[in-house]
């Protein structure tokens, strides 16, 4: 095996499901979903994907820092069906992040945000609250451990609306940035994470085909 095809096979997506209707694989921190402009034109995860298996089409996306869990239908068919739950808000998705500071009192505290959001324009690609003119916005947090020393809480997270940077913005309005956030909040640490510490954990949905509920797991990387 050569230098270019260890490199290759280095570079390969962990496929996390895959059958006749869908694909799922596991998309690391730093990389786009989808093809961006200029200079990240190129090296998306939907590229990725759809050199290894042709058929695939994009049904959503994560935060290019984010991690984790992303579905892809194969064909233009089931593009439109999983498109169709994802409006619908029959996809069940679940978040883990690790937030500044210490949210709650005890492992298994729980609360909602209810925050409407709008696009920061003059500072985009930034999402703000907006109270006047924003979209309803709401997400569920529990915690599930605390660090000893209350430098930052570990959150499962599950937004019940999909809004752009809903969940960084949610936590960063309450007074919890996730941490490695350069985009809110983040900038001022001494020594920055190599990474958002956001990872999209896991992702049920009804399959088409056998109408049965479906749920893929990402191992947590933080």
């Amino acid at each position: 095996m050569n230098a270019q095809e260890v490199s290759a096979q280095a570079n390969r997506l962990n496929c996390l499901y895959s059958d006749d209707v869908c694909i799922a694989v596991d998309k690391p921190a730093g990389r786009l979903s989808v093809p961006g402009r200029g200079e990240l034109a190129e090296g998306s995860v939907a590229q990725q994907t759809r050199q290894q298996w042709p058929d695939t089409r994009v049904v959503h996306r994560l935060d290019m820092a984010t991690s984790g869990v992303l579905l892809f239908a194969r064909g233009a068919t089931w593009q439109g069906h999983f498109s169709k739950q994802f409006e619908q808000r029959r996809v069940d998705k679940s978040y883990v992040a690790l937030v500044r500071g210490r949210l709650g009192q005890q492992v298994g505290d729980y609360g909602r945000i209810d925050l409407p959001l709008s696009s920061d324009w003059p500072n985009r690609p930034r999402q703000r609250v907006d109270t006047e003119n924003g979209k309803p916005s709401q997400t569920h947090w529990r915690v599930v451990a605390h660090d000893p020393f209350e430098r930052w809480t570990r959150l499962e997270l599950v937004p019940v609306t999909g809004r752009s940077h809903q969940l960084r913005v949610h936590l960063l309005a309450i007074g919890h940035p996730i941490v490695g956030d350069a985009l809110y909040g983040e900038l001022g640490q001494t020594s920055p994470p190599s990474r958002m510490m956001l990872h999209a954990r896991s992702l049920g949905f009804v399959h088409p085909l056998s109408g049965s509920r479906i749920t893929i797991d990402s191992p947590l990387p933080f």
